[in-house]
């Protein structure tokens, strides 16, 4: 705990404003260093699909059934399911995916609260900083699901549409599960586009169902177009 009070603390001092340039460039380094340590674990995971949604959820909730439902039918398809590798949904969509046999990935941040790691996780990539961890979801990761969640689900979900919408993205599929629970922003879009702040096409940028099945045919349209072929690991560099 005190060691999370004191990343917070640090993380919030760095936000404050102008700071010393040994701390500046001290917080540079620890940034470069969680990279490199995520390039080296992520990089040969294969295709991976990252899985959104609230850390709040219980066991007994019909989204984190519809969460692991989710996982189990991503591992079945070949993908590797990525998710914050917290409780709740997070914890759903890996628990299917290991329940099936497959490759259960948790990027996990440190937090005074709420961010524990779930037991379903094959490989684990803690981080100190939230940016570096939105990075690296979103730069090994060929779909993206989200499932009922708070702030955080939607800040993924947004920046994610926005990389996409700028072209930064391309062939990424966004799949959103709880039509009922999202249809505000389902509305929002319509009216985004009568307002023409974004285009009629931006609309396309998103899958709304409830249905599996349905995911897992939109999800399996893009990837023969963005699968990119992984070098293998090299054991003398010490990958595995």
């Amino acid at each position: 705990m005190l060691n999370e009070k004191r990343l917070l603390n640090s993380n919030a001092q760095f936000l404050a404003g102008p700071n010393s340039r040994g701390k500046e460039f001290l917080f540079l380094f620890k940034v470069v260093i969680q990279f490199f340590r995520g390039f080296r674990k992520l990089h040969f995971i294969g295709p991976c699909v990252t899985v959104f949604g609230s850390a709040r959820f219980a066991e007994s909730n019909m989204y984190y059934q519809k969460a692991m439902e989710l996982g189990q039918a991503l591992s079945e398809l070949g993908f590797a399911v990525m998710t914050g590798g917290g409780p709740g949904i997070m914890e759903a969509a890996n628990r299917g995916a290991v329940q099936a046999g497959g490759i259960s990935i948790g990027c996990t941040i440190k937090l005074p609260k709420e961010q524990v790691s779930n037991p379903f996780l094959t490989k684990i990539v803690d981080f100190d900083y939230f940016f570096v961890r939105k990075v690296l979801l979103t730069k090994y990761s060929y779909a993206f699901v989200v499932l009922p969640g708070g702030y955080g689900t939607l800040d993924e979900l947004f920046e994610t549409l926005t990389l996409i919408q700028t072209g930064i993205l391309h062939n990424f599929p966004v799949v959103i599960m709880g039509e009922e629970y999202y249809k505000d922003i389902f509305e929002m879009t319509e009216r985004m586009i009568d307002e023409k702040t974004i285009s009629p096409g931006d609309q396309n940028l998103i899958k709304f169902t409830d249905d599996i099945d349905v995911a897992m045919d939109h999800i399996r349209s893009y990837i023969t177009k963005n699968y990119k072929i992984k070098y293998k690991a090299s054991w003398i560099l010490g990958e595995q």
